[in-house]
C-alpha cells in the first residue's frame, strides 16, 4: 500500500521518474548522490527507496536514533554512527559494512547544500576500504529524474575515477542549480 502511495505521489503528482534500477543485485555499495542543493533531496531519496523496494541507507550520529525519532530514522534506512573508541568516520562506516548483509550507503559528497569548490572524499575512501562499488545517483531537477548509474569499483586513483563520474553528472541540475558542484 505504501509503495503504491509513493508511486502515485512521485510519478503522478510530482511528475518525476526513476531510471537505472538494474543494480538490485548489488547488496553493498556507496551511492554517490549529487547534486545536493536542497532539503527536498531527502524525500526524493525516501520516495526512490520506497518505490524501488531496495534497502538504501544513510548514517547519522548515534544521538539522532534515541527516542522519539530513532524508530522513524531506522525505518527510513538510517544507521547510527558510533565513533567511540577513537575510530574515524571511514573506519566506523567500514565496520557497518562488515556486519551488515545488505548496506547501500547514500552519501552526498558535497557535504552541504551550499556551493562547494571540492567534494569531500570520504565516500570514495569508504568504498575503497570496504571493497564495495560506488553507484552514482543523480537527482536531476531539470529533467525531474532520479538516475542510478552502473556500479563502479574505485581504482585507488581518486582523480582518475572522478573523471568517470564527471560524464555521469554532466548536465544534471540540482533544485538550486547555482549551489550544485561543477563536476
Amino acid at each position: 500500500m505504501k509503495k503504491e502511495l509513493y508511486k502515485f505521489i512521485f510519478f503522478k503528482l510530482m511528475g518525476w521518474k526513476i531510471e537505472g534500477i538494474e543494480n538490485a543485485e548489488v547488496k553493498k555499495c556507496v551511492m554517490m548522490v549529487m547534486p545536493h542543493t536542497s532539503n527536498h533531496d531527502f524525500y526524493l531519496g525516501i520516495f526512490t527507496r520506497g518505490i524501488s523496494g531496495l534497502e538504501m541507507n544513510w548514517v547519522g550520529k548515534k544521538e539522532l536514533f534515541k527516542f522519539p525519532f530513532g524508530y522513524y530514522f531506522r525505518n527510513v534506512g538510517g544507521e547510527p554512527l558510533d565513533r567511540s573508541g577513537g575510530l574515524n568516520k571511514v573506519d566506523s562506516i567500514t565496520a557497518i559494512f562488515e556486519r551488515k548483509e545488505v548496506f547501500r550507503l547514500a552519501v552526498a559528497p558535497e557535504g552541504t547544500r551550499k556551493k562547494v569548490k571540492e567534494l569531500k572524499t570520504g565516500f570514495y575512501y569508504i568504498a575503497l576500504k570496504a571493497n564495495v562499488p560506488i553507484i552514482p545517483v543523480a537527482f536531476d531537477w531539470g529533467k525531474k529524474t532520479v538516475k542510478l548509474g552502473k556500479a563502479f569499483f574505485p581504482s585507488g586513483n581518486y582523480e582518475n575515477d572522478l573523471q568517470i563520474f564527471r560524464q555521469f553528472y554532466e548536465g544534471v541540475l540540482g533544485k538550486i542549480p547555482e549551489n550544485g558542484f561543477q563536476i
